[in-house]
């Protein structure tokens, strides 16, 4: 481990970091399956660069999951550090008056989301990487994409409503997540001045109208199955 991460701001910082690129990839993720409920020819097309281009595919993509693994590793990390370091234990712990319930549950909503993240994986991404890498069909991939419908495979996966309320869970606890994540990742990097509170409304904003917009794709691809 790099000095920079044995230290606790330096583990903060970093953890920060990461967070901010994941809000970057959770917005452009969400930009481009919305598409789905109202141009499904349109994320087609998106979804077909997106899968087929070199630059995302092998070097966007390992810094995505660079990403990913490196914030939930540093989460463990962290909550392990602060469990450690409260040697005084105090009779009586009013956490109610400390802290907010998100702040205090970080640790458990972001191993929900990890359990989430690993089945969405299972769903969408290991099936697209064995059709294009492993089987070997990549006539409609690396064609003009008429072979490989994006927006059919998605529709597929919201036919159980087993996996619709999962993934409805899922974004609630990324919000709750991120209600208290977001406003503590500027904080950690030293962003408290004039503009703080434009930000917290940012914030809110982002947290709770973004996984809202997930759970939006996933019902209305629920109900429009059942015509």
């Amino acid at each position: 481990m790099s000095p920079f991460l044995k230290s606790s701001i330096g583990r903060k910082v970093a953890m920060a970091l990461s967070a901010f690129f994941l809000m970057v990839f959770i917005l452009q993720h969400f930009a481009i399956n919305i598409l789905s409920v109202f141009n499904p020819d349109l994320f087609n097309e998106i979804s077909h660069f997106m899968g087929t281009n070199p630059l995302v595919q092998f070097m966007l993509q390992p810094v995505l999951i660079f990403g990913v693994v490196f914030h939930f590793l540093m989460g463990f990390v962290l909550e392990y550090k602060n469990r450690a370091s409260r040697t005084v234990r105090y009779a009586v712990n009013n956490g109610n008056a400390n802290s907010t319930w998100m702040s205090r549950n970080m640790i458990y909503s972001g191993g929900f989301i990890l359990v989430f993240l690993i089945i969405h994986f299972i769903d969408f991404w290991i099936p697209e990487i064995n059709t294009k890498y492993i089987v070997g069909d990549t006539s409609g991939l690396l064609g003009d994409g008429s072979d490989y419908r994006y927006f059919e495979e998605l529709q597929h996966k919201f036919v159980p409503l087993w996996r619709v309320v999962l993934y409805c869970v899922g974004f609630v606890f990324l919000s709750l997540h991120l209600l208290h994540g977001f406003n503590s990742a500027f904080q950690s990097v030293g962003a408290n001045n004039k503009y703080t509170n434009a930000l917290k409304g940012f914030g809110k904003a982002y947290a709770v109208l973004i996984p809202l917009g997930f759970i939006v794709i996933a019902l209305f691809h629920f109900f429009n199955n059942m015509h």
